[in-house]
C-alpha cells in the first residue's frame, strides 16, 4: 500500500488517542519513527502489522479498528488534497459509488503500481442497493463499512449497511439502505 494509507493510520491514532499511543503501536509493529512518505509504496505487511499492533495495544478487534479507520479515511483524504477529486466523483452517494473505479484509475496515474479495489453497485427492486467490493487484499471488508459510514456523513444521509459476505466470485457484498 502507499504511504498515504499508513500516514492516515498514524493521523487517526494521534488524533483520536494521542501521539504516545501511536508511538507504542508503531514500536509494537516494528516501524521506525521516520514517518511515511505519502507517494511511496510500502509492503502490505506494514499496514497489516500496524492494524495488528493497534488491536493488541488497544484490546480491540482488528475489524473494529479497520471500520473506525475507514470512517476517518473519508475526512483524511479531503484534508490531504483530494477534496476536489472527490467532489468531481458525484454529488450523491450513488453517483460517488458508481465512480469509485474511475477515481482509482485517475489516482493510479500518479501512483505507479497502485492496486486499487473495485466497486460495483446494483439497485434492487425495493430501493436498496447491493455494493460489490473486490480486492486482492484480504480482510478489509470492515474498512469498507467505515468508508460507507464516512460517505453517509459526507452526503448527509442515514445509511443502513449490512455486510452479506462474499458472492461466488469472492466479491464482498454490502446491502445499503438509505433511512429516512
Amino acid at each position: 500500500m502507499y504511504g498515504l494509507v499508513n500516514r492516515a493510520i498514524e493521523g487517526f491514532v494521534c488524533q483520536k488517542l494521542g501521539e504516545d499511543v501511536w508511538t507504542r503501536i508503531r514500536t509494537r509493529a516494528g516501524v521506525d519513527g521516520a514517518g511515511f512518505v505519502s507517494m511511496e509504496r510500502y509492503d502490505d505487511a506494514v499496514t497489516y502489522g500496524l492494524v495488528a499492533a493497534a488491536s493488541a495495544e488497544l484490546g480491540m478487534d482488528p475489524a473494529e479498528i479497520l471500520e473506525a479507520f475507514g470512517e476517518y479515511w473519508t475526512v483524511y483524504t479531503i484534508e490531504e488534497g483530494y477534496g476536489d477529486l472527490l467532489q468531481m466523483m458525484g454529488s450523491t452517494i450513488d453517483e460517488f459509488l458508481d465512480n469509485l473505479d474511475s477515481m482509482h484509475a485517475r489516482i493510479g496515474g500518479t501512483m505507479p503500481g497502485l492496486v486499487p479495489p473495485s466497486f460495483r453497485r446494483e439497485r434492487q427492486d425495493d430501493g436498496s442497493h447491493l455494493l460489490f467490493y473486490s480486492s486482492s487484499r484480504e480482510g478489509l471488508a470492515p474498512m469498507v463499512i467505515g468508508l460507507l459510514k464516512g460517505l453517509a456523513q459526507r452526503f448527509e444521509i442515514q445509511l443502513e449497511i449490512e455486510h452479506l459476505g462474499p458472492d461466488e466470485s469472492g466479491a464482498d457484498r454490502f446491502l445499503l439502505r438509505e433511512i429516512g
